[in-house]
């Protein structure tokens, strides 16, 4: 599995921490993970030259941008996400088509999430509630969420149901939904330019599958 790990500004200082600890987790299990978040800046957040067009001011906007592209390309199959409330990044990634995005803030949000909703991503708030313990909990939390197959339902018993209902919402949400890349190109272009950062870049390139969205991104990377 490809696993890309993106968060935004305001906690970025605490990438490395999420990513050594989704790394532990998962590489020995065979998994690969890409760190398509932001760096933290060397100055004081709120100090505009922390930002180079290299690494912008990302917000949780344009996480959903980049978790759009990123699964709908299969350039990786799972999201992990979140910002200080995971809030924000939640709603912005289920915006968009082909992402379902989970709330969690512990192990068992995660295990319950992927067993009976059977998605793709999970938003968790790196402020609200981020303190001792908090690498602890990070790595039961993806302990849970990668340690089983998804969908297997909870309680078991309850796994043709829950994984049907699972297919309708995805359904649904694709007869709601403008494809992907007529929602891109219906969203302020700056915005969208902003999201492929370099690491972003990187990722989606090397794993991307889809014709039609990369033809997207180049357009977009050469307007720059």
């Amino acid at each position: 599995m490809k696993i890309a790990l993106m968060n935004e500004f305001s906690q970025s200082s605490k990438n490395p921490t999420i990513l050594g600890e989704l790394k532990k987790v998962v590489e020995p299990m065979g998994h690969t993970v890409y760190n398509t978040a932001m760096e933290a800046p060397l100055v004081p957040q709120d100090v505009p030259e922390a930002y180079t067009e290299d690494n912008p001011r990302l917000t949780y906007l344009h996480l959903g941008i980049q978790a759009a592209l990123l699964l709908n390309s299969g350039a990786v199959d799972f999201v992990i996400t979140g910002c200080g409330t995971g809030q924000g990044a939640l709603m912005s990634l289920n915006m968009y088509p082909g992402v379902v995005c989970g709330y969690c803030i512990e192990p068992t949000d995660a295990y319950l999430f992927l067993q009976i909703n059977n998605g793709n991503a999970l938003s968790i708030p790196y402020a609200k509630g981020f303190g001792w313990g908090a690498d602890l909990n990070l790595n039961n939390i993806f302990t849970k969420a990668f340690s089983s197959p998804k969908g297997q339902g909870y309680p078991a018993s309850g796994k043709e149901s829950q994984n049907r209902n699972a297919a309708i919402l995805s359904t649904m949400k694709s007869q709601i939904a403008k494809p992907l890349v007529e929602a891109l190109k219906s969203l302020d272009q700056n915005m969208v330019k902003e999201a492929l950062i370099p690491r972003f870049l990187d990722c989606f390139y090397a794993g991307c599958k889809d014709e039609e969205l990369k033809a997207y991104v180049d357009s977009v990377v050469a307007s720059k």
